[in-house]
């Protein structure tokens, strides 16, 4: 029988260690000692994570949380339901616990007179499917999925000494800093529970650390790992974009708010793609050919400049009420359209300035956003900022008739609310400011610091904004984000930046690298659908020839015009029936059912693009010069 197992029969009563509700507890203080944790990798390779905690306690009730709501998520993610095998022990004996009757992540323990501090062991249980972070070649560690805190103290003010214990012959890196290897354990320096979860680890057996723009302070790294050591092996080009990003953030925000940063970067078709942002690094997973590939590189373009953003907009400056004292305390989301959707804005920026894309491939991804902005009917009835509210809801969820119901649509709007401040900003004063001296202003508040948070509201948005050039700043913001369809109101700053959304028969490298890497078949903008490819619709646009014709989410595609489905059959349909009176027959599959369904529709292919308005200032080129040669 397993050791553990053997002292769960020895288990004490459990029933009287549920928290008594009648009582009003004192609030708790931070530990004396650090927490002492560690990690052990070593059976990664079966998706299975091993942690130790030794707890500094006092005599009394005891409740321990594990992390919830945690930060860059704006969700309660913790993955509770994957921590398992938890045993405690005190001076070596089995201790009892009792999970809170209403909230899951918290554990309830009565510490006996004597006993100073308590051994915690537990697993992580991880997943096999998309969303794994280990494999037998390399692993990305969260610490909030291993790591448990007392409750009702602020995360900030808990000590904990992390170490880790990796496989044989592997490798690793990321923000926090070691203090002592032996063997295959690292031990780092002691920190706080906050910065822990801010510090996500990336290791491997093909792992290497890439110093990027070595002249710049503070210092700046590539921490990669990928599942062969040809993938670890980033292409020139990459560095070169990587490093060139780095130098274009120090004009821009005119300020750093860390000791050093960490692009944690796994490369990998085994775990899962990822991009969460976090202080002093940030956690990015591409496919394994994300970047050697060229089309696969243009549509992962944006990924590190967005997340390099974030530790200005987001983990510096953060909305107050997204800033709480522990991953208990529920977030809101209100100004995540500030949060993402600026940074949105500027990451996007930031991959043209420095040369992840090309200024065309910058513009076809605009054109994308504006595009799906535009035409989506769940504006009519959900506004940007409800989008916002609701993220915890709907970030994450069915594809299904998400046009309707509305994503996380706060991404795209936020971005072109705030390309439309900028070009107004360009209006006003006549090119001499722009949205880049609000970005000095706003995030780089304090000039360089060290990694903390600087909460802010929407008042202090408007009053920064005015400090840049005089305007109805709170009118401007309101009517975008409170805005009903049909239509964005920030198209209106496309056109005032000198470009114009328009839709052709031709679709960019930018959107079909993009539809390749997602496997999707786009017929949005013309019949009104998408489909994977199998030809199972995701998405139909209300009151679209798709939907009027009956079509809906679920419906699989098994046929065009007599031939078997693929993007090529339907595409080719499309451009056969323009200015015909042919109907484009479907034969689709609903349930069990076989009917074939014709679609009325005579207009050709039609994908977004942004074409040059003559006569107007060409305010997008001059957004996305480099600041730096």
């Amino acid at each position: 029988m397993h050791l553990r197992c053997a002292l769960a029969l020895l288990a004490l009563p459990l029933a009287a260690l549920a928290a008594d509700k009648k009582t009003v507890a004192k609030t708790p203080e931070a530990p004396s000692a650090p927490i002492r944790l560690s990690v052990d990798l070593t059976d990664s390779y079966r998706h299975l994570v091993h942690g130790t905690e030794i707890i500094p306690v006092v005599a009394g009730q005891l409740t321990l949380e594990y992390p919830e709501w945690i930060p860059g998520t704006h969700m309660p993610a913790g993955p509770i339901a994957q921590f398992a095998g938890i045993f405690f022990t005190a001076n070596g004996k089995p201790l009892g616990w009792r999970r809170d009757d209403v909230d899951m992540y918290a554990f309830h323990l009565e510490i006996p007179a004597g006993v100073s501090e308590i051994e915690a062991k537990f697993d992580y249980l991880d997943s096999t499917d998309q969303r794994a972070f280990t494999s037998n070649n390399l692993a990305v560690l969260e610490w909030n999925s291993t790591v448990l805190y007392p409750a009702k103290i602020p995360v900030a003010k808990i000590k904990v000494t992390p170490s880790i214990t990796l496989p044989a012959g592997w490798h690793g890196g990321g923000a926090l800093v070691p203090t002592n290897t032996s063997g295959n354990t690292t031990t780092f320096e002691t920190t706080d529970v906050e910065t822990l979860v801010d510090s996500p680890y990336i290791a491997g057996k093909y792992f290497h650390e890439i110093a990027l723009a070595p002249e710049c302070t503070p210092k700046h790294f590539l921490d990669v790992a990928a599942d062969t050591e040809e993938a670890a092996n980033l292409p020139k080009a990459t560095i070169e974009a990587a490093s060139k990003l780095v130098r274009e953030t120090r004009p821009l925000y005119k300020s750093s708010h860390y000791r050093d940063y960490h692009f944690v970067l796994s490369l990998s078709d085994k775990i899962r793609g990822e991009g969460l942002e976090h202080h002093q690094s940030s956690d990015n997973g591409v496919e394994l050919d994300g970047y050697s590939s060229p089309a696969m590189a243009v549509s992962n373009a944006d990924l590190l400049p967005h997340e390099f953003t974030h530790s200005w907009n987001g983990k510096y400056r953060r909305p107050a009420r997204l800033y709480q004292p522990d991953y208990a305390t529920p977030q809101q989301g209100d100004l995540l359209w500030v949060y993402e959707g600026m940074t949105q804005y500027w990451g996007n920026v930031l991959s043209a300035r420095a040369g992840f894309w090309t200024a065309e491939n910058y513009r076809d991804a605009l054109a994308s956003s504006a595009a799906s902005l535009d035409t989506r009917p769940g504006r009519l009835w959900r506004n940007a900022e409800d989008t916002a509210i609701a993220a915890q809801s709907i970030r994450g969820g069915s594809q299904a008739w998400v046009s309707w119901r509305r994503s996380q649509d706060y991404y795209q709007e936020g971005e072109l609310i705030w390309l439309d401040a900028d070009t107004t900003i360009r209006k006003l004063t006549n090119g001499q400011k722009s949205l880049n001296d609000f970005a000095a202003l706003f995030l780089g508040a304090g000039g360089d610091t060290s990694a903390k948070v600087l909460p802010y509201e929407f008042e202090e948005l408007v009053k920064d904004l005015n400090q840049v050039v005089a305007y109805d700043w709170a009118k401007f913001l309101k009517d975008r984000i409170l805005s009903h369809g049909p239509g964005d109101p920030s198209i209106e700053g496309l056109a005032q930046a000198g470009y114009t959304l328009v839709y052709t028969d031709a679709m960019s490298s930018y959107q079909r690298s993009g539809l390749a890497r997602r496997g999707t078949v786009d017929a949005l903008y013309s019949l009104g659908f998408r489909a994977n490819r199998e030809g199972v619709i995701s998405d139909v646009y209300m009151d679209s020839v798709a939907y009027k014709a009956g079509l809906g989410p679920g419906i699989k595609i098994v046929g065009v015009n007599s031939t078997a489905f693929s993007g090529d059959a339907l595409y080719g349909a499309i451009k056969a029936a323009k200015g015909t009176d042919k109907t484009i027959d479907l034969l689709v599959a609903i349930g069990n059912d076989l009917k074939t369904i014709s679609l009325n529709y005579h207009d050709g292919e039609k994908y977004p693009h942004l074409v040059r308005a003559e006569g107007s200032p060409a305010y997008l080129d001059e957004i996305i010069k480099p600041m730096v040669n």
